[in-house]
């Protein structure tokens, strides 16, 4: 069998969460069975589509690191450019890749409107002619039955005479399919087994709305036939539409692609992810400086894990061991604190290079402009190199990128200023007796080292220590501070040698004068 398979995301917000691990289930088995990823847009929601949606879907799959075979995709327009490397409308088109489009839904109306006629011509479907209210005052009577609120089927053997009388009217017509009201449609799911519904639990839905366009059941009914789609791989919230998708088929007579429902992405306390859990947009993730393979990495693992519960995945590895049997029936729980840990983990295994280069587009744009220039090609390599050091120093620690700026915001500057103390470390380690003593009598040391490295400061200030009688943290804590402002921060004795002398004594002397 060749493998096709799809992510079809509605364009009405944000890259949910969980339309991003639905999407990665998806590329992950294309990619392992050598199969197609195509991307294909569900614009039917006239009202709530939007190119900028469109845009933001495309971005987030490309920053995840999936790339598909067919469907839209962003290029530039001749002598277009990328303004600060995010994508300016003015500047792009979105241009369909693939010969089984077009892959925007709302493009794709007359196969719709073809296949719908032929259920009709076939008494497989019939049009209906109901009113809203006539369709509310259904669903009023049904709950007080205490019935089902479906359809009641009252339009599904109207007469010639009927229609004709309906449209002089004004009435226009939807296209419903006619559900057998007998039998069972089952399904072999491959995550949850055997699947199966009474027909008569099933009502006579809409496939053709009154305007034309197509409802989500038919439209992707369509769609799959005509794109060929082996797999369908989504959210089990789909999984009550499938046996309407299924007798579709069956009435089109069209061979079914295999269904894998994977399970939905709760939040801690175990109701569906939303937004009162926190963030659920894949924007809002890359804003903070999260890394694309560690959520990559993370949501691979909300709903699927391997035998021996493998937690860090490089992209390749990731690829050869994903399967749909391994996927989990029960719901996937979205932990932050997880997450958090995972981009630390990254973070911690990246060479200081590529790290500084992930993290300039913060620098760059951190208020106080640690450097010059916009674009990390502009700047000097002297820049780039104290960059890299100072970002270093501190990397064992960084969770976020976006928190890069102000761990090493103060090793950039030449001077400090009141506003960089932090004001309870002038109280707690700057007011305590005998630290201007220390700090001159350590001030005097380093002035006359002539070799600023590492060791040398690391000898000179523990000689300090013990011919002084003091105790380490008296001495450490008070140079750290007059340095960085700061009680917390890199190994003392490096992150001395990469400010050197002269800073260090500029610092040492500001915070004398004006603290002590």
């Amino acid at each position: 069998m060749t493998v096709r398979v799809r992510f079809a995301p509605s364009p009405t917000g944000y890259l949910h969460l969980g339309g991003a691990r639905t999407a990665l289930f998806n590329w992950l088995f294309a990619r392992q069975q050598h199969g197609t990823f195509i991307l294909r847009i569900e614009d039917t929601d006239e009202v709530r589509s939007t190119d900028e949606a469109v845009r933001q879907i495309i971005h987030g799959l490309e920053w995840l690191g999936m790339d598909w075979n067919e469907g839209p995709k962003i290029t530039l327009k001749p002598g277009g450019r990328l303004v600060e490397e995010i994508r300016e409308p003015s500047q792009i088109v979105i241009e369909e890749v693939g010969k089984y489009g077009p892959y925007f839904q709302m493009k794709r109306l007359e196969f719709y409107k073809k296949y719908a006629e032929e259920l009709v011509q076939s008494g497989k479907a019939y049009r209906c002619y109901c009113l809203p209210e006539e369709l509310e005052e259904m669903r009023k009577k049904a709950l007080q039955e205490k019935r089902p609120p479906k359809y009641d089927g009252r339009c599904r053997k109207l007469t010639k005479e009927d229609e004709k009388k309906y449209l002089r009217e004004g009435r226009k017509p939807v296209v419903r399919f006619k559900t057998p009201r007998e039998g069972v449609t089952e399904f072999d799911d491959k995550v949850r087994g055997k699947v199966s519904f009474e027909n008569k639990l099933l009502d006579d839905f809409v496939m053709l709305k009154s305007s034309g366009s197509s409802t989500y059941n038919f439209a992707v009914v369509v769609d799959d036939h005509e794109m060929e789609i082996s797999h369908v791989i989504r959210g089990d919230d789909h999984i009550s539409n499938t046996p309407r998708q299924i007798l579709l088929y069956e009435a089109l007579g069209w061979k079914k692609p295999q269904f894998a429902h994977v399970p939905m992405i709760l939040g801690p306390d175990g109701s569906r992810l939303s937004k009162r859990h926190g963030a659920t947009s894949l924007e809002y993730y890359e804003n903070e400086g999260y890394l694309p393979e560690a959520m990559r990495n993370y949501l691979a693992l909300l709903g699927w894990a391997t035998e021996d519960s493998q937690q860090i995945f490089g992209k390749e590895e990731l690829i050869a061991k994903f399967s749909l049997e391994r996927c989990a029936k029960s719901a996937g729980i979205f932990d932050p604190q997880k997450l958090l840990w995972m981009n630390g983990e990254y973070i911690r295994k990246m060479k200081p290079e590529e790290l500084t280069f992930k993290a300039f587009p913060f620098i760059a744009s951190e208020k106080e402009k640690l450097v010059e220039g916009k674009k990390y090609e502009e700047i000097e390599d002297a820049v780039k190199m104290a960059l890299r050091e100072s970002i270093s120093l501190e990397q064992e620690k960084i969770k976020l990128l976006k928190d890069i700026p102000y761990l090493i915001g103060y090793m950039l500057k030449e001077d400090l200023e009141d506003k960089d103390y932090e004001e309870e470390t002038k109280e707690k380690v700057l007011k305590v007796s005998g630290v201007r003593e220390i700090l001159s009598d350590c001030r005097d040391r380093l002035a006359r080292l002539q070799d600023f490295s590492e060791e040398k400061i690391e000898k000179e200030i523990r000689n300090y220590t013990k011919e002084s009688g003091k105790k380490t943290s008296e001495v450490f804590h008070p140079i750290r501070v007059a340095v960085s402002g700061r009680t917390r921060g890199p190994g003392l004795f490096a992150l001395l040698s990469f400010l050197g002398k002269e800073r260090v004594l500029k610092r040492i002397d500001y915070t004398i004068r004006n603290y002590l």
